[in-house]
């Protein structure tokens, strides 16, 4: 008895050899569109360009923004985050996202006065300022949906003292980790400092 095909069984047909230029293209357009949602909409990386938050960020420190806890959430105060430019700074030719922290939200009155800043009449313990402010303003009452924000270098940032509140539909997200440089590689806590978390050997 001799073993052979069936002979009602079409013999299978190899798949033709794809392009390997085809696939590569393939594989960098699916790449790209992964890439562009999450930087849309989930994450993005971030460098320091000035001094304006020392000490809490440093001038080319390397942050994640993470943009998706403001979609449940509303901003706290003391969040660090990344917003894209005010009217106000839209006038004044600034075209480039700002990073501040949330000192005041919705409702909260706000003064600056005497090297203190008091939140609805109250000073603010802030240890991560790098000098009390030598300013005076205020006091203002934040409106409804919009944020006042300060540099943690409070003499030498370019801030909500100059040009007025942030709305919420111009926040980018909230800086969430630190990456560089290694030696402060951390998460940004609550109160926007960084717990250190030097990688392991």
């Amino acid at each position: 008895m001799t073993l052979g095909l069936d002979p009602d069984r079409q013999p299978q047909k190899s798949p033709p050899n794809e392009n390997p230029w085809l696939e590569l293209g393939k594989t960098l357009v699916t790449a790209a569109i992964l890439a562009f949602g999450i930087r849309t909409f989930v994450a993005e990386a971030r460098y320091i360009p000035s001094s304006s938050m020392e000490p809490t960020l440093q001038i080319n420190d390397r942050l994640i923004i993470e943009k998706v806890s403001y979609r449940f959430q509303e901003p706290q105060r003391g969040d660090i985050v990344v917003f894209n430019p005010t009217q106000a700074l839209l006038e004044r030719n600034y075209r480039d996202a700002f990073i501040k922290r949330v000192v005041a939200i919705p409702g909260d009155t706000l003064e600056v006065a005497g090297g203190k800043v008091l939140l609805n009449g109250k000073p603010l313990e802030e240890d991560y300022i790098a000098q009390p402010p030598d300013y005076d303003f205020g006091p203002v009452t934040v409106p409804p949906n919009q944020y006042l924000v300060l540099g943690d270098n409070r003499n030498n940032s370019f801030d909500s003292h100059y040009w007025g509140f942030v709305p919420k539909e111009k926040l980018i997200g909230r800086a969430f980790v630190r990456f560089w440089p290694f030696t402060r590689v951390g998460l940004l806590t609550e109160d926007g400092t960084a717990l250190a978390q030097p990688p392991s050997r």
